[in-house]
């Protein structure tokens, strides 16, 4: 059923090719905005979770 639809657009050949295109460059991106980090940074959210401190940002105004 689908062979007929894909039969009758025009190079459709190219967008298999785009769409490998468009996941490596953005996992490759990923990979290297992750490995730029700055490793203080990292620590610093790696503790949040399991910090005393009470003052947050986030946290509602009563």
């Amino acid at each position: 059923m689908f062979k007929y639809y894909f039969e009758q657009v025009h190079n459709v050949e190219v967008w298999p090719i785009i769409s490998l295109i468009i996941f490596f460059v953005f996992f490759v991106g990923l990979i290297v905005y992750v490995w730029r980090m700055r490793k203080d940074y990292i620590e610093y959210m790696e503790d949040i979770p399991l910090s005393d401190d009470n003052t947050s940002e986030f946290q509602s105004q009563e």
